[in-house]
């Protein structure tokens, strides 16, 4: 498949004359050209990778993914698409390292959180081993998930528990069972018919996702976090030696608007599809609560337990000071959120 792609798509430069023409870079999504992460995130940066490199390079947006969701990384650090997205969180165990910006109250304001995450990243893991083989665009979070039920208002830890809530991710699954609520793992996709069939009660998702995976008629009961129930942690990523071939004038061209920018970008949009959501689903009549302050004293519990647990993880997988990671996220959102 590689090679057919190469030979389709032009992957080596094209010659004319002795003079470059143009390089057309693939990119695997999974989502649907009508989603906002397709038009108001990837789409516009592919339009600014072709107008900073003058034409030089191009990215072709494949018109069906290359592979499932959680197969994203691999197939760009395997360069079986040059360039693809994807969530970290989807392969736990290789992106340990990540697991302290999955926590809870780690903030809700996404273009804040995406820029602290660039930043981390930067400064503390791109030697570690789980990043080898790829280049990394850019990294987002979301802004915040909090939880959403069919039937009831949930506020309290005894009206969690015991609840069957659809979530991804081990982080997801410890906040949930810690809580006495049952966690069924599944992606965001199967929320609806798991709902429909009884199979659960509720979900985990952002505000935005509620109503973009048309859930709105299904989750009419929404407990807010403050300062966020979870998040998930996200890439842009460029196979490596594809990286390394390009020429310098273009590399530095195409870095001038990923990274940090790109990063931000991605934030700034899910900013603006929460918000969005929140006062689509208010005026629908939903059900947005606070959640109590023993429901959050209860949380915060669950957190200092995480940040343990997750600092002997990190340190078994070869991060050298978790701690002064998390806390360096943590003052750069504090920092950024406050502007």
């Amino acid at each position: 498949m590689k090679h057919t792609l190469a030979a389709l798509f032009a992957a080596s430069t094209l010659v004319t004359g002795g003079t470059a023409v143009s390089e057309t870079l693939t990119m695997s999504s999974w989502v649907p050209p009508t989603h906002f992460l397709y038009t108001d995130i990837l789409k516009p940066w592919t339009d600014q990778v072709a107008d900073v490199t003058e034409g030089r390079v191009n990215v072709m947006i494949l018109p069906a993914a290359l592979g499932s969701p959680p197969q994203h990384w691999e197939l760009a650090r395997t360069g079986v698409a040059d360039i693809t997205w994807g969530n970290f969180t989807y392969e736990p165990e290789r992106f340990v390292s990540m697991w302290f910006a999955e926590f809870p109250n780690m903030g809700t304001d996404a273009e804040a959180q995406s820029v602290a995450l660039w930043r981390t990243y930067q400064d503390y893991l791109t030697s570690h081993p789980a990043y080898a083989g790829v280049h990394m665009l850019g990294v987002g979070m979301f802004g915040g998930g909090q939880l959403h039920h069919g039937k009831q208002t949930i506020t309290t830890p005894d009206q969690i528990a015991g609840q069957k809530f659809r979530m991804g991710g081990p982080i997801q699954e410890q906040l949930l069972t810690s809580l006495s609520a049952v966690p069924v793992a599944a992606p965001a996709t199967k929320a609806y018919e798991m709902l429909d069939s009884g199979v659960i009660d509720g979900s985990l998702h952002t505000m935005e996702s509620v109503v973009n995976f048309r859930l709105a008629e299904s989750l009419e009961h929404h407990t807010i976090f403050p300062n966020g129930f979870y998040d998930a942690t996200f890439f842009i990523a460029m196979n490596g030696p594809r990286w390394d071939g390009l020429a310098q004038a273009d590399k530095d061209a195409i870095a001038s608007i990923s990274g940090e920018a790109l990063s931000a970008a991605w934030g700034k949009q899910f900013n603006i599809q929460n918000a969005a959501a929140f006062e689509k689903l208010g005026a629908a009549g939903h059900d947005i609560v606070d959640a109590s302050p023993e429901l959050i004293g209860a949380v915060d519990a669950i957190y200092d337990t995480m940040v343990n647990d997750w600092v002997a993880a990190a340190q078994a997988d070869g991060v050298s000071d978790p701690k002064a990671m998390l806390n360096a996220f943590q003052a750069s959102y504090t920092s950024l959120a406050a502007k």
